[in-house]
Formats: structure tokens, C-alpha cells, sequence
């Protein structure tokens, strides 16, 4: 059991990095040097697994852009005007969504020059993760909001410090609906109490508000959370902070391609997420289930599975090529069985005896300790 105060985040340093790339755009402009931006290359031949760590990083690679450049200069200037409306925002102490910055920067670049500084959202965005990887923040740091997603119900209580207004959210008094995961869980967000001893992550809402109506979380004193699908940046760095306060962490997801991808995006990172690297990632989580292995234990289960989609089989081929995965003989075992019956398996599935067998189903395999790596 854990119960603490958690660490502040620290000062913010955004404005202060945003500075320091401006000045050093201004001396090489003094210099009479091409301006320039450097930041290391976010595609998959850079992307590479921390056997140590157990999360997905960046490698070494790098491309740098000019101004003088007939091929980058539009880019160039694309960033530096993300960048400065980012500073804008700071100062203003005013938050927006990734798509409001791509309104404010739709504009002409000039009365005779028929052509818009950004013509369609992607092209912000892949700038935005430009940014926050070579200066070393976070999107949210730069006052960038992306959707809320993922639900929370369970002993915790949260400082949340926005807007001007301090609020005290406790996770036992949120009704049928739990506490909605804000996009930005670090700055202004004090974790004041955790007295729980893990965190259960539901995969499903609908999983989610079946146990949730069970009091699930008060009977076992366990943190409920749903990401509600695949997991939100939000979601994903809360997860992290309650394991860095020592909280086992068990994921409750389907046996299909949807499932495994939704743990181990949690557990090691994404891909196109790489460059956050362990501030996201928790190389500590559980895979609790549903597995094919359960067929065994459960005999209803056998009646209930479904046949696998070309998704599910193309994913789990592709997951055996993983050497974070394939190190596993568990995970070796599991998606071998999908491969060789062709079947999946929902987390759903475990209502079919009765609804409330969902909770025994958690807790004996939580007692037992029948997880994957």
C-alpha cells in the first residue's frame, strides 16, 4: 500500500528554451550564416528498444534545415513560427488544442503571394513533436492540449491548479462517470494522496463501468483506470506516476490486435511517441489478460472466442519479430496459439457465466500472480 505526496513538477523551463532558439537563430543571422535548425529524425529506422530501461528512445540520427534553402525554407519558417506562437501562448498564460494553433497560423503569406503558411493540420503537428523533442518538452509545457481521454475512479486525490482556480478531485466521490484524464497530468497537478494498492487499467469503457458499478475499486483498494481504447498521452504519463509511487501495475485488455498494442504502447512506448521515452512508458506493467490460456482455467471460454481477423494475425506475426517481445517465452507461447487456432479472445467474453464474474476473474488472477511479462 502507498500513500504519499507526490513530487511537484518542476519549474517551467519552456519559454526559457524558446528563447535560447531564438537567439541562436539571431547570431547566425549576425554571423551572416544560414539560419538553422537541427532535430533528431523521428522515423523508424531511428527507433530502437533500451534493454535496460525496458522503453522505445531515439537514436543518434539527425537532419538539420536552413533558411537558405530553396528545398527547407518553408519548413524552416513553418517552425519558427510555431515556435514563436508557442512563446505567445506562454506568456499570455492561455491554452489551446493542436488544432487551434493550426488556425492561428492559417494564414497568407503575403498580399501578392498566393500561398498559406500551413495548408492542413498535419503539417503543424509533425512540427509541434519537432519541437518538443530537440528542446526537450512536452507539447503540454507549450500550453498544447490535446483531447481529453481516459477515466479514473478509485482512493486518490489531486491538486489541480488551472486557470486561476485550485480544485481538490477525489477518485472515490466520482459517481458512474469517474474523473475525466486531462491531457497535461504534470504541471499544476499535485497527486496529494494514493492509498491503493495497484492500479487495475481496463481497456474498455464499458469493462470500466462494470466494475466501476461492482465498487471494484473500493473492495480490492485499487485505482481503476480506462484509457478508453488506445491510451492518451495523458493517460499514458499518469499511468507512469502512479508506478513511480510503487503501485503495481496490471492491464485487462482483449486478446487481439487492438489489446497487445494497447498494453505494449504502455509499457514501452510507441514508436511515433519514442522521443518522450520513459516519461511515458511503464516497463513495470502486467498483462493480466484476457489470454488464450485463460481457454484452459475457464471452460465456458472455449464457446465464447472469435475468429481472428487478418489484423490480428498480421499483428501478432509482427509482434514475434519484436525482440522485446520474443525475449518473452510467455508472450512467445500466447501469440503462437493466436497463430496456430486462428482465434481471439474479448475481455467481454467474461460476462457470459454472469455479469459480477468479471471482478473474480481480476482478482484470482491477480492473487495467483497469472500475468505475462
Amino acid at each position: 500500500m502507498v500513500k504519499k505526496s507526490d513530487i511537484k513538477a518542476g519549474k517551467d523551463n519552456a519559454v526559457s528554451k524558446l528563447e535560447s532558439m531564438g537567439n541562436t537563430l539571431l547570431t547566425e543571422i549576425e554571423k551572416e550564416q544560414s539560419p538553422s535548425f537541427e532535430a533528431p529524425l523521428r522515423g523508424r529506422s531511428n527507433v530502437f528498444h533500451n534493454e535496460k530501461t525496458g522503453c522505445l528512445y531515439l537514436g543518434e540520427k539527425k537532419e538539420k534545415r536552413f533558411f537558405l534553402n530553396v528545398a527547407q525554407a518553408k519548413k524552416f519558417m513553418q517552425t519558427v513560427a510555431v515556435a514563436s506562437k508557442c512563446k505567445k501562448f506562454k506568456e499570455e498564460n492561455l491554452h489551446t488544442s493542436i488544432r487551434g494553433l493550426f488556425y492561428q497560423l492559417k494564414f497568407t503569406l503575403g498580399d501578392d503571394i498566393d500561398e498559406e503558411l500551413f495548408e492542413e493540420q498535419s503539417e503543424s503537428n509533425e512540427l509541434v513533436e519537432d519541437l518538443e523533442v530537440s528542446l526537450a518538452v512536452k507539447r503540454e509545457e507549450l500550453n498544447l492540449n490535446t483531447a481529453r481521454k481516459g477515466v479514473v475512479a478509485g482512493p486518490i486525490r489531486i491538486k489541480d491548479k488551472f486557470a486561476g482556480d485550485e480544485t481538490i478531485i477525489d477518485g472515490t466521490k466520482q459517481g458512474r462517470s469517474g474523473w475525466m484524464i486531462p491531457s497535461d497530468v504534470d504541471n499544476g497537478m499535485e497527486l496529494l494522496d494514493v492509498d491503493a494498492d495497484y492500479v487495475l487499467v481496463v481497456e474498455k469503457d464499458a469493462m470500466w463501468q462494470r466494475l466501476n458499478e461492482d465498487k471494484f475499486w473500493k473492495k480490492e483498494n485499487c485505482i481503476l483506470i480506462s484509457p478508453q481504447g488506445q491510451a492518451s498521452r495523458g493517460c499514458r504519463r499518469l499511468i507512469r506516476r502512479l508506478a513511480d509511487l510503487k503501485l503495481p501495475i496490471y492491464c485487462f485488455a482483449d486478446c487481439d490486435a487492438w489489446g497487445w498494442y494497447i498494453y505494449w504502447t504502455i509499457k514501452t512506448g510507441s514508436m511515433n511517441l519514442a522521443y518522450l521515452g520513459e516519461s511515458i512508458a511503464t516497463p513495470e506493467a502486467k498483462f493480466l489478460g484476457v489470454t488464450m490460456s485463460d481457454i484452459d482455467t475457464y471452460d465456458f471460454l472455449s464457446k465464447l472466442t472469435i475468429r481472428a481477423k487478418e489484423v490480428d494475425i498480421k499483428r501478432a506475426e509482427e509482434m514475434l519479430t519484436y525482440p522485446w517481445i520474443n525475449k518473452h517465452p510467455e508472450w512467445v507461447n500466447e501469440l503462437k496459439t493466436v497463430l496456430e487456432v486462428k482465434k481471439k479472445l474479448e475481455q467481454d467474453a467474461l460476462q457470459g457465466p454472469r455479469l459480477t464474474f468479471v471482478a473474480d476473474y481480476v482478482r484470482e488472477k491477480i492473487e495467483k500472480k497469472k500475468f505475462l511479462p
